[in-house]
């Protein structure tokens, strides 16, 4: 009986506190704004920041709420004419102001776009920008912010501290410099500025006079990608995205430097928004003696980035970059005397006029034209001797993408123009007109699985018709907040083609004949890998395995007999070579303070010959490991920002790796010569620091090689010694 009247009781006083709290809520003077917050693929947006501000009172309370998983949000208001703002890294932006009646319930769905010069948005790694945690491709990401505390002026030396890259320079400063990503060749990466490919045909370039001029963060994605990108996407992309001005007044840097061997820099950045126009200028000129005989180095860099929006989905840009430099090439002085005139002179020039506009809430379409150009002289004075190398390759690419509510398709159509007239054509010109169409799609079919696939079908002057295809998917395993944090598996697989180099399908030359019916080399990659966060994201580890196959590689046989040729015969160009790479890359940050940060990478990349011409060298026999590729490298990097102090101290390792001095003559199996096959690994230690006075003024120095550690990226190239230099940066504007 007691219990009867005990429950009879709480369910009237229930009943009693629900009439009375309802009329109450009824009569509330509060607003109540809600709704969903999705992305172009009508997926919903977690963890925005959606805050509230009375438009006309800058004291007033800010009210803020963060939307759920699904994209879901709730915000109660007082009522007013408010300005709200919605803000997630990964995002543009977006701000509205709505006016809010008392005890109104408004409800405003809002589709958001991605912010591409986000460092959580990958632009490199799909036919569309998405989210990093969607990319099953491995990506590391550089921003601004890393570029400017570590005070790296080069693209070279930025590269060398990522993940499964090498880098072989012959000499101090301006000499040739290439890259490997994961065992491949150095002609294996595709390189982008903002969309337009600057490799020459055939995937060689010289990164040496690449600076970071009026860039915004650079995007390296391992594996073939040649179903998005063609040619040359054989091992990885590299892509280098231009600021853009967000301003309207205008954001001012200047910046002057000098140190160690004799050496001066200085430039400016200029960048702002005009009403619907935007741009962003710099340039920058670099002079230095070098650290030996005819080792001086000069470089000037221009580059430019404007768009014009005519409305939110209607948009032009062009972008432009030009690299001139003029490098004394001593050659191998650690093993030869110095040449005391050798030199070579680069020229690289890119542009990118894109129109992307949209057709409905579905479509997106974007047209490009392109263009890049490299002039290489190289010059021996003393031999009488001038080298001159044009390249030349324009086009333009159509692609429409359709979103839907679990994904996105995109397909497009690319044609390309090469020229080139190299000197070892005897001024022959050399062409190619090529065209592919490809398909890239990406699927959800739950929220936690991503899966990507796409194909490529080219056809080039040279090999005709290939189709390379590309798969990958992406599953978050957990999400959480907690101690362990997200978990990610990866797991991506592509073919890669590259066509022959211009040399190698039109020479002229007696000695050397081209070959037009060489075919494509090629390449498999796989990359499976897991990406674990900790204590709400602030520590992460991520480590990624790779095996990566290289087939129908081109090499040279011996030929026929021919007096005019110095070895006696004439060397043939067929696809003879085969081999392979297999490794792990490891890859870690911590955030150990508020101002403390800690990253590192480790790579172990074992590579090896397993077939070739009987008459190349015996170091590039089988079972070597490949050229200037070492098995074992790594980097650390500590970031100190204290209050008005910037501290960076990085250090990079790494070890023997296979290399040749190319200048020993083997008679029988008698080396006569150096004869180095072996190149020592090192460690090298750089320091960064900068100080902000106010005002815009900050001060700040770095010393390369701290340790005066001496070591060669290729063997007889000594690298540089200790280097430092000190200056002044002034920084003002850059407000709305």
């Amino acid at each position: 009986m007691t219990t009867t009247l005990f429950r009879s009781a709480f369910l009237f006083f229930t009943v009693a506190a629900l009439s009375f709290s309802l009329p109450a809520q009824t009569n509330s003077p509060n607003a109540r704004l809600s709704g969903k917050l999705t992305d172009q693929s009508g997926y919903g947006v977690g963890n925005v920041k959606i805050t509230a501000q009375l438009e006309k009172d800058s004291n007033a309370q800010v009210l803020s709420a963060v939307s759920s998983t699904e994209g879901a949000y709730f915000l109660v208001v007082p009522p007013g004419r408010y300005r709200i703002h919605f803000q997630r890294s990964a995002f543009v932006p977006r701000d509205l102001v709505l006016d809010l009646a008392p005890g109104e319930n408004r409800s405003f769905d809002l589709r958001l776009e991605i912010e591409r010069v986000s460092e959580n948005v990958v632009v490199t790694a799909n036919a569309q920008p998405v989210e990093l945690e969607r990319t099953s491709a491995p990506v590391d990401i550089v921003g601004p912010q890393e570029i400017e505390q570590r005070q790296i002026i080069s693209l070279p030396d930025l590269l060398s501290t990522q993940t499964g890259i090498a880098i072989a320079r012959t000499g101090a400063i301006g000499g040739l410099t290439t890259v490997f990503i994961d065992g491949g060749n150095s002609t294996f990466t595709k390189v982008l500025m903002d969309g337009t490919p600057i490799n020459e045909p055939g995937g060689d370039l010289n990164f040496s006079n690449l600076t970071l001029d009026n860039v915004d963060k650079v995007e390296i994605v391992h594996g073939a990608e040649s179903a998005l990108y063609g040619t040359d996407a054989m091992t990885g992309v590299i892509q280098i995205v231009s600021h853009r001005g967000s301003t309207r007044i205008p954001e001012i840097d200047l910046f002057g430097e000098g140190g160690g061997f004799s050496s001066g820099r200085g430039g400016g950045q200029i960048s702002g928004l005009l009403d619907k126009f935007d741009y962003s200028v710099a340039g920058s000129y670099l002079q230095t003696d070098g650290q030996g005989v005819n080792d001086a180095f000069i470089n000037r860099s221009i580059a430019g980035n404007f768009g014009y929006s005519f409305s939110d989905s209607n948009q032009l840009r062009f972008t432009v970059r030009s690299n001139s430099s003029f490098a004394g090439t001593p050659g191998q002085t650690l093993i030869f005397p110095a040449d005391l005139t050798a030199y070579d002179n680069l020229k690289q020039f890119s542009a990118n006029l894109s129109w992307t506009f949209k057709t409905g809430s579905h479509w997106v379409h974007r047209l490009s034209g392109l263009e890049s150009r490299v002039l290489d002289t190289a010059g021996f004075p003393d031999f009488n001797f001038f080298a001159t190398d044009q390249f030349n390759t324009a086009g333009f690419i159509e692609q429409s993408t359709f979103s839907f509510r679990q994904g996105a398709v995109s397909a497009g159509y690319q044609y390309e123009v090469e020229n080139a007239f190299p000197s070892n054509l005897s001024g022959v010109h050399a062409r190619r007109n090529n065209q592919a169409g490809f398909v890239d799609a990406r699927w959800l079919p739950i929220s936690r699985l991503t899966l990507i696939a796409g194909m490529r079908v080219e056809d080039n002057t040279n090999f005709g018709t290939r189709v390379v295809p590309r798969a990958g998917a992406v599953y978050a395993l957990r999400y959480s907040q907690g101690f362990w944090g997200d978990t990610r598996l990866r797991a991506t697989y592509g073919q890669g083609i590259q066509e022959p180099t211009m040399f190698e399908s039109f020479s002229s030359d007696p000695c050397n004949p081209g070959n037009p019916s060489l075919r494509p080399e090629q390449t498999r990659t796989f990359n499976a890998g897991l990406d674990q966060f900790f204590s709400a994201d602030r520590f992460r580890i991520s480590g990624t395995f790779f095996a990566n196959q290289f087939r129908d590689l081109i090499n040279q046989l011996v030929g026929p007999p021919n007096p005019m040729c110095f070895s006696g015969n004439e060397m043939l160009f067929f696809n003879t070579d085969l081999a392979r790479a297999r490794g792990l890359n490891l890859s870690g940050e911590a955030h150990l303070t508020h101002w403390l940060v800690l990253k590192g990478n480790y790579s172990h990349d074992d590579t090896r010959v397993l077939q070739t011409v009987s008459n190349a060298p015996p170091i590039e026999q089988p079972p070597n490991h490949l050229l200037r590729r070492p098995v074992n490298s790594g980097n650390l990097w500590l970031n100190a920002n204290y209050r008005r102090l910037n501290f960076n101290l990085a250090a990079y390792i790494t070890g023997v790796r296979t290399d040749s001095d190319f200048d020993s003559t083997i008679i029988g199996n008698v080396c006569t010569g150096p004869c180095l096959t072996s190149n020592p690994g090192y460690t090298r230690f750089d320091l960064a620091t900068s100080y902000n006075f106010g005002r815009g003024i900050s001060f700040y120095g770095r010393v390369t090689n701290l340790l005066n550690k001496q070591y060669q990226d290729a063997i007889g190239f000594p690298a540089l010694g200790r280097d430092f230099r000190l200056g002044l940066n002034y920084h003002f504007g850059g407000h709305n």
